[in-house]
């Protein structure tokens, strides 16, 4: 967004009901990621790179993108019938809870195709 430095500042430019929101997905991220995980602004998005980019999430006036690269759409497109999505990109609704498991598993898969990519 328009000042953030880090992925602090920008969370904290939202409407406190989204922050939570944020911060839970934030949450799931580094929970399903190993500790040498990087959190950094890339496109002006929250994103994590662990051998290069491994996810970005943005939030916009009715959902949150979720940015897990195209291989992760296409392994998971089963299980996002539920939402709107592209060939990179997936779409939360604000008005409905985060799939708090199907963004761990796919963040799971990322971290792997990432780190496989290492060796």
């Amino acid at each position: 967004m328009k000042g953030a430095q880090n992925i602090d500042d920008y969370i904290m430019e939202f409407p406190q009901d989204l922050v939570k929101k944020l911060q839970d997905l934030r949450a799931i991220i580094k929970d399903n990621c190993p500790l040498e995980v990087e959190e950094c602004l890339n496109y002006k998005m929250p994103t994590f790179k662990l051998y290069g980019n491994l996810v970005h999430f943005a939030a916009y006036k009715n959902h949150i993108g979720f940015y897990p690269t195209p291989s992760a759409i296409e392994v998971f497109k089963i299980q996002l019938t539920n939402y709107s999505y592209s060939k990179g990109a997936i779409q939360f609704p604000l008005d409905k809870p985060l799939p708090f498991q199907l963004i761990a598993d796919i963040v799971q898969y990322r971290v792997k195709e990432n780190t496989s990519k290492k060796k």
